[in-house]
């Protein structure tokens, strides 16, 4: 079914107004959506099942037909703060992570990072809406301002894991069999491509995050990143 993310200020009691004119363009000339056509608009809340009333150049009428809870977001919060990649590299990770429902992502500064950040926000949050129409959820995936490790608030999480390549006694799967109780903010930490230095891990420790294998092969950044968050998400 046709998605749109709508603003709750659109919501009347019985109509949507869809104002926004890169929705417009797309449902009118890409989708050719008619009147009497059944689509679906999201508020980062609600999913509400539509039918189109009436389309204009600029704006578009719906009536709303079923007002549904959000069953697509998991309960358990699970962020994850991915150390910035490379061009699309870090595109394909907020892409994916967004669709296998990760609920925050926090871009770091490392120490061995490169990439640039000029203007990636903007088009950080675009991809995340796109994949969010895409993947059917209700809630848009929150990007935040890109950090360093030091600005992490480590305290509001039950559990702080890192993937780390010399680590050789915890595996993923251990740590997560060891916490018998239901965690409820989980975060995991991915370093760049070139990895964390010494001092950046043991820092991590020293802030009670565990560093985990995921085992003997090397991964990329980005694949570690997606690996992780999709183990985490089925786990809870």
């Amino acid at each position: 079914m046709i998605s749109v993310i709508i603003s709750k200020e659109n919501i009347g009691n019985e109509i949507i107004e869809i104002i926004e004119k890169s929705d417009i363009n797309h449902l009118k000339n890409a989708f050719r959506i008619k009147i009497g056509e059944i689509i679906r608009a999201v508020d980062g809340e609600y999913e509400y099942i539509c039918e189109v009333l009436s389309i204009e150049k600029k704006i578009i009428e719906v009536k709303i037909l079923e007002k549904n809870e959000d069953k697509f977001s998991s309960k358990v919060e699970i962020d994850a703060a991915i150390g910035i990649l490379k061009n699309d590299k870090m595109d394909l990770t907020i892409q994916k992570l967004t669709e296998i429902g990760i609920t925050k992502i926090v871009p770091l500064l490392t120490k061995r990072g490169i990439a640039k950040i000029v203007e990636k926000k903007d088009k950080w949050d675009l991809i995340v809406k796109e994949a969010t129409k895409q993947c059917q959820a209700v809630k848009l995936v929150e990007i935040e301002e890109p950090k360093k490790l030091q600005d992490l608030d480590f305290s509001k999480y039950d559990l702080a894991i890192v993937p780390y390549e010399c680590e050789d006694e915890n595996s993923l799967r251990n740590i997560l069999n060891k916490n018998k109780n239901k965690p409820k903010r989980i975060l995991y930490i991915v370093g760049p491509e070139g990895g964390f230095e010494k001092e950046e891990i043991e820092f991590l420790i020293e802030k009670g995050v565990t560093p985990v294998s995921l085992g003997k092969r090397i991964l990329r950044a980005e694949t570690a990143s997606i690996i992780v968050g999709g183990i985490l998400v089925n786990e809870y």
